[in-house]
């Protein structure tokens, strides 16, 4: 086992986690920023979510098509295409404002949503890609060093963000905001010049079955995937809720500005890094299931508290400590997901675990924007932290006995 660990990443891994590093600089910023600029600009915050909104439901469709057709190959085409698009939609963003081409900018380019590097609609695609080139017991331990890479350029690009701000001493103007796009531009210009050094994977040779054994086997698969979507729904909601909005939420709540919200959000993601190794740790020697649980139990207690404190120093410490216990499962979580199925259906059962999550996501930001603009400023925090108690609970009952959830446990001699 330790063996394993001490062997070299394959190649394509590389690359695929220096394009996560790479796209992160930009949605960092962009999660720093982008509620910000539209806030700038006079919009709402029932229209910023709405946008938010169609953001996530626009990727919920794309994740639908992309992730099963990549089970057939192509994989390499598909993020390619991704990163064109990222291009795209940022100097769209860079060069008008004119609101409908703004928001389709938005949209497509997912500005704000913070998906730590990954491809957007099209990351099922790189989590089955990995898993493809990884043997089981490594997955853990590679996906959330994957996960501590895209927080750690989640973390520079917000700090990036607010460097003009500390430059010229004041809140920037909507022209101001309008250059921060060139960090999304040139962080996905890296990321497809890596990509186009990588090589197609190839797929492992199928396992022989019986047709009574390949039936049940799919049965099996299909029963675990269907208690995948019910928890992701759960987790998606409550954090849609707050997470997308969370730079407006302290600039309304506590009246301040990108200068001093991009460094808490950047802590926020530097730590989120340490949680991604942690887990590591101890999914190593306790398993998936008890890391999440006692992770995101620790997370959801700092979740209820955020909206309690009075003092914006002392919420944004338990923000960023609970991005922390959040985000850190996120590795260990993908590699159970990708365990679930056989190598033929990862692209699947990855796009239903994307989807899952991204559309009651995408519900939340409206619901939480509206209440927000309406001076619920509490109330979308105590629902989400309801909300994530439930999916712990159900989380446990579904995959506690899972061999996936065991993968890569090293045992104590």
């Amino acid at each position: 086992m330790t063996r394993s660990r001490a062997t070299p990443l394959p190649r394509n891994v590389r690359l695929l986690m220096g394009m996560r590093t790479a796209r992160s600089l930009g949605q960092g910023a962009m999660v720093a920023a982008f509620a910000l600029y539209l806030h700038a600009m006079g919009w709402t915050g029932t229209a910023i979510g709405a946008v938010l909104m169609g953001g996530l439901l626009v990727g919920s469709v794309l994740t639908m098509a992309v992730g099963p057709l990549s089970d057939r190959g192509r994989r390499r085409a598909f993020l390619i295409g991704y990163d064109l698009l990222q291009i795209v939609a940022a100097l769209v963003a860079m060069f008008t404002v004119t609101p409908w081409l703004l928001v389709a900018a938005a949209i497509f380019g997912g500005f704000g949503r913070g998906a730590n590097g990954a491809a957007g609609p099209f990351s099922p695609v790189e989590q089955a890609w990995m898993s493809i080139e990884l043997p089981a017991e490594r997955r853990s331990s590679v996906f959330s060093r994957n996960m501590a890479l895209g927080f750690s350029g989640m973390a520079a690009g917000a700090l990036l963000a607010a460097l003009p701000a500390w430059i010229m001493g004041h809140a920037l103007d909507v022209q101001s905001y309008r250059l921060l796009f060139l960090l999304p531009l040139l962080s996905s210009l890296v990321s497809l010049a890596l990509l186009l050094a990588a090589r197609e994977p190839r797929m492992p040779p199928a396992v022989k079955q019986t047709e009574a054994q390949a039936g049940d086997r799919r049965r099996e698969e299909n029963r675990l995937i269907g208690r995948l979507a019910l928890v992701n729904v759960l987790n998606g909601l409550a954090i849609g809720l707050t997470g997308p909005l969370i730079a407006y939420w302290f600039a309304v709540k506590f009246h301040r500005d990108l200068s001093v919200i991009a460094p808490g959000l950047a802590l926020g993601f530097v730590l989120g890094a340490f949680g991604a190794m942690l887990a590591s740790r101890l999914a190593r020697r306790r398993g998936v299931v008890h890391t999440v649980v006692t992770l995101r139990g620790t997370g959801l207690l700092l979740l209820a508290a955020m909206p309690l404190v009075p003092w914006f120093w002392v919420a944004m410490a338990l923000y960023v400590l609970r991005g922390a216990c959040n985000r850190g499962t996120i590795g260990v979580r993908q590699a159970l997901t990708v365990g679930l199925t056989g190598a033929e259906r990862r692209g699947l059962v990855s796009s239903v675990q994307n989807i899952s999550l991204q559309i009651p996501r995408a519900i939340g930001p409206v619901l939480g924007g509206a209440l927000f603009h309406a001076g619920y400023l509490t109330i979308p925090f105590l629902i989400g932290a309801v909300l994530q108690g439930l999916y712990l609970l159900l989380y446990v009952r579904f995959f506690g006995k899972h061999p996936a959830a065991r993968a890569g446990i090293v045992r104590a001699s």
